[in-house]
């Protein structure tokens, strides 16, 4: 009975491979659809020059997005990484755990007993946006020094 089963079963499959294969010509050149029309089975060359072309659909939400130069994604000025800050506030939460906001920077480093949420303080240090945080959101600040204000 086992036999039996194990025919069947590789009778079927057989079957469904041939009714399968029968579809292409075997040519190379893609049938047509039942619309008529052929699929498309290769990518478009690249332009050679190198040129991208500009989207057709100014909201196609696919379209490359150029950055305007100086400005981040919230729409703040870009702070160099090299430039010493001094930053003056109220200290707020984040949404991760352990993330610590002032005026739109994500606190990095410094006393942890004088940053905390709520309190009001004045740090100093410098921006670092090309630094990679679990916190996802502000531009990341290095505290070189903070007090109570």
């Amino acid at each position: 009975m086992r036999t039996l089963r194990i025919a069947a079963t590789a009778l079927i499959v057989c079957t469904a491979l041939v009714a399968c294969g029968g579809q292409d010509a075997g040519d190379g050149i893609a049938a047509p659809t039942p619309t008529g029309v052929s699929p498309v089975t290769e990518l478009p060359t690249p332009d050679p020059t190198g040129a991208v072309p500009p989207p057709s659909d100014p909201v196609d939400p696919t379209a490359p997005v150029t950055p305007q130069p100086g400005k981040t994604r919230g729409g703040l000025p870009k702070p160099t990484a090299t430039a010493e800050m001094t930053l003056t506030g109220r200290i707020e939460s984040g949404v991760e755990p352990g993330c610590l906001l002032l005026d739109g920077y994500l606190l990095l480093g410094g006393p942890r007993d004088v940053l905390t949420a709520g309190a009001s303080v004045t740090v100093t240090g410098q921006p670092a946006p090309d630094m990679l945080t679990t916190c996802q959101q502000g531009t990341p600040f290095q505290v070189a020094s903070a007090r109570r204000s």
